[in-house]
Formats: C-alpha cells, sequence, structure tokens
C-alpha cells in the first residue's frame, strides 16, 4: 500500500478522490491527520498553487503528497472566479455565498453568454524537492444556470449544468459524477502517468 497525504482539507474533494483511488493500492491521508496548516495559495494559476499546496504537504509530513487546484472559470466573467473560486464571495466565503455572488455578477455581465468550465490540476510530488512532480490537468465543459438544481455534491455544483447529461453536476450520482468531472478526467490522467513514470503496480 502507498501511502500519500492529500493536501487539502476539504472533505468533498477528498469523497471524490478516495472513490476513485479505491480499487488501486493507495492509502490517500487526509492533511488533517497531521495538523497541517494550509499553504498560502500565492500562485496565479491552478498548475502553480497545486504545485505550493504539494511541496509543503510533503515537505511538513515526509510523504509523497497530492495536491488539487480546481475552480470554476466563467465566459462571461473573463474566467473568473478561476483560482479565487473557494473564496469567491470573501474570506469566510461559503458555498451558498459563493453561489450567490456567480449569480449576481452574471445578471450584471452584459455578456450573457453561460458558457463555463470546472478545471483541476492535479500534483504529486514524491518529496518536497522532486524536481518531476507529475502534474495532470482535467477539464468539464457546461453552462451556468439560473437557478440552483440539485444536492449532491458540493461547491458550484448546483449551479453547473452539463448539457451532455441534461442535469446539474449536484443532480448526478457520485458513482455518474466520479466519471465524468474535471477531478476524475485529472485523476485518469494522473494514475496513468503514476504508473509509467514510478513504474507502480497500480
Amino acid at each position: 500500500m502507498h501511502k500519500i497525504v492529500l493536501a487539502s482539507s476539504n472533505q468533498g474533494k477528498l469523497r471524490e478522490l478516495q472513490a476513485v483511488l479505491a480499487p488501486i493500492a493507495v492509502e490517500l491521508i487526509p492533511q488533517n491527520r497531521f495538523d497541517l496548516v494550509d499553504a498560502d495559495e500565492t500562485g496565479l494559476t491552478f498548475v502553480e498553487n497545486a504545485i505550493i499546496k504539494a511541496r509543503h504537504a510533503a515537505q511538513i509530513t515526509g510523504l509523497p503528497a497530492l495536491a488539487d487546484d480546481s475552480g470554476l472559470c466563467v465566459d462571461a466573467l473573463n474566467g473568473a472566479p478561476g483560482i479565487y473560486s473557494a473564496r469567491y464571495s470573501g474570506e469566510s466565503a461559503t458555498d451558498a455565498t459563493n453561489n450567490q455572488k456567480l449569480l449576481t455578477e452574471l445578471q450584471a455581465s452584459e455578456n450573457k453568454n453561460r458558457a463555463a468550465q470546472f478545471h483541476c490540476v492535479l500534483v504529486l510530488m514524491r518529496h518536497a524537492t522532486d524536481p518531476i512532480p507529475l502534474i495532470a490537468h482535467g477539464t468539464w465543459a457546461g453552462e451556468i444556470l439560473e437557478v440552483a438544481r440539485g444536492d449532491n455534491g458540493f461547491g458550484y455544483d448546483p449551479l453547473f449544468f452539463c448539457p451532455a447529461l441534461q442535469a446539474s453536476s449536484a443532480e448526478l450520482s457520485p458513482a455518474v459524477k466520479n466519471r465524468v468531472s474535471h477531478r476524475a478526467q485529472a485523476l485518469v490522467k494522473l494514475v496513468k502517468n503514476m504508473r509509467a513514470t514510478y513504474d507502480l503496480t497500480l
């Protein structure tokens, strides 16, 4: 069993990643088991922030670290909320306040395009000074609804509509979401890279 620390305290992300990693020989340990304080996300891109978080977790725990930096990019808002998705409505942001701000900003925008994409960048570092971290990027295209729908998921899921499935992300079962989401796509790529690069039996 390969032990990897997840550089996140987000329980939604932990559940999704554990569900996809469950069939393979990886034990994903959340960072709160180590009383690890979140790294300062000073990067300007998803890739930069994921590397910062993975390096921080690996340095503190001494274990390989997996970091996820993800968010929603809305065309009409020039890619916002982007890397600020989790704290879009301020430092005390909640899913509800973030969703409300998104709807308010879209309503005020002259651009009525509702197209949006979820992005997820996963970074795996074997140790804090790993010069060749594995990086995987997944995207999920959709549209922003005018009214929230569904009770599953977290974050912007109730407002994110997937045309191919004719449902919001929050209306999908966890099993379906774990096959089609941006995080699922990134994880499939990451596991493939892990097998090839680290010669792991996964």
